[in-house]
């Protein structure tokens, strides 16, 4: 019987070429392809969320100018090719 609160297990299928990417880059991280899984995961769920907050800003103020994305863009050290992309 397992003792204390067993993970949830996920199957999943992937493509060749993103398997591969997966593995390497959970070994030059040095950790386990589940948690390299698990840290990806909780990474695209937080953006998922702030995107859903900034929609429900923008339902209520109304869009974000141009000016406040480009502000925005600076504080998060981004620049603009990586927002399109």
């Amino acid at each position: 019987m397992p003792r204390g609160n067993p993970s949830p297990k996920l199957a999943i299928t992937v493509d060749p070429d993103t398997h591969a990417q997966v593995v390497a880059a959970a070994a030059a991280e040095g950790v386990s392809v589940s948690a390299w899984m698990t840290s990806a995961a909780r990474r695209a769920l937080r953006v998922r969320d702030g995107l859903a907050a900034v929609a429900e800003w923008e339902a209520e103020h109304g869009p974000l100018t141009r000016a406040e994305l480009e502000a925005a863009r600076r504080r998060a050290g981004m620049d603009d090719e990586r927002l399109t992309a």
